[in-house]
């Protein structure tokens, strides 16, 4: 059972009354509430089969309540990831079934406390991991998974802060060990891991960073790498033509024969980290095709190999960690530090652009710029 506050934020409050103000849906309540059958509804984001963005609209589901342990939240803003894309393909191991409500991150207001829940209050400006059901007006969340917003922190840049940051610092940190005078290359700089890759990077001293990225972000990210690269050039000879021995962390998103690479760029006692593989993902649905050459692009690693060069190769899925592998622990300690150093001014979420629900329903593609 959940138990409601007797008070809900100023700002909750409002976008209840927003919504409810709002013509209802058919078959909906004559008070201007949204029901489904007996149970109130929200909007969502609904995949309703894997493929393309046609597979994609905005629907209305039954509203969530919060089971013991979870808290619900009244959603502000919510990521969009490179995960998200390949779920919307089914380009994932075990895709759960369609139709289902995408989304891994989000940020909002606590309306209501399940049983057992502590630390949180109603009105809380959180920020959250969800195990799919991101894209929508409400979520429920397990409370290991929803940590407080920083009073100066917006709710877009909250939305794209856990996803990204945690990936970087759990790769760069936990894996690799990054310390000062290495260097690190990372692929898609110009991604939301790219960049929180590179800002993490700088505040260590003398971390050498090489990126590579499409041509058309080398403008926007050009100051935050050492050295920048197009990612259809040469960049393993580019690479060490700068630095003859090679790099120190690797951390490749592309797969395929970035792999082999990648694994001949590393110095000794380098690490080598794949933590996504999008180049089996190409066009709006999944490509068998394209996935099959991508594979067979992949160097075979040989163990005895790695022991007589002194190379690491390793993994990382933070959505594997957090809900399969229970570390949820361990990821609330990284989050603390990166609120640390956000409140240090030392890193800053970059959002990219925001979007409504209406442009999915409307099926506008122009970008609404953030003018705060």
């Amino acid at each position: 059972m959940a138990k409601e506050g007797t008070e809900k934020a100023e700002e909750t409050e409002q976008m209840i009354e927003k919504e409810a103000s709002k013509e209802p849906a058919e078959g909906g309540g004559g008070d201007g509430s949204h029901r489904l059958g007996d149970a109130q509804e929200m909007r969502a984001v609904v995949l309703a089969g894997f493929g393309g963005l046609n597979k994609l609209r905005l629907g209305r589901k039954a509203m969530p309540e919060p089971q013991d342990g979870e808290l619900k939240i009244r959603v502000k803003a919510c990521g969009l990831n490179f995960i998200d894309l390949m779920v919307r393909q089914g380009n994932i191991d075990n895709p759960p079934k369609t139709p289902l409500v995408p989304g891994f991150e989000c940020s909002g207001i606590v309306e209501t406390l399940g049983d057992g829940v502590k630390g949180y209050e109603i009105g809380d400006r959180v920020m959250a991991f969800v195990n799919y059901n991101a894209w929508a007006e409400v979520v429920c969340t397990p409370v290991e998974f929803v940590y407080k917003i920083p009073e100066d922190m917006s709710f877009y840049e909250a939305a794209a802060f856990p996803m990204n940051f945690v990936t970087a610092y759990m790769m760069l940190f936990e894996v690799a060990n990054l310390r000062e005078g290495m260097s690190v290359l990372v692929h898609s700089a110009g991604g939301g891991v790219g960049q929180a890759v590179a800002q993490l990077c700088s505040t260590i001293p003398n971390v050498t960073v090489f990126g590579t990225a499409s041509t058309f972000k080398h403008e926007a990210i050009k100051d935050s790498v050492t050295h920048l690269f197009d990612r259809n050039a040469d960049y393993v000879q580019e690479v060490k033509r700068i630095s003859a021995e090679g790099v120190d962390i690797v951390l490749d998103c592309l797969c395929g024969d970035n792999t082999g690479k990648g694994l001949s760029l590393l110095k000794p006692l380098g690490t080598y980290i794949l933590y996504g593989s999008s180049n089996m993902v190409t066009g709006e649905t999944k490509s068998f095709f394209s996935f099959a050459r991508s594979w067979w692009q992949v160097e075979k690693v040989n163990p005895i190999k790695l022991y007589e060069e002194n190379k690491v190769i390793a993994g990382f899925s933070l959505l594997n960690l957090l809900f399969k592998q229970g570390r949820a622990g361990l990821i609330r300690g990284v989050v603390d530090k990166l609120i640390g150093l956000y409140n240090q001014k030392n890193i800053k979420p970059v959002v990219d652009s925001l979007w409504a629900l209406e442009e999915l329903k409307n099926k506008k593609k122009k970008k609404k710029q953030d003018h705060r």
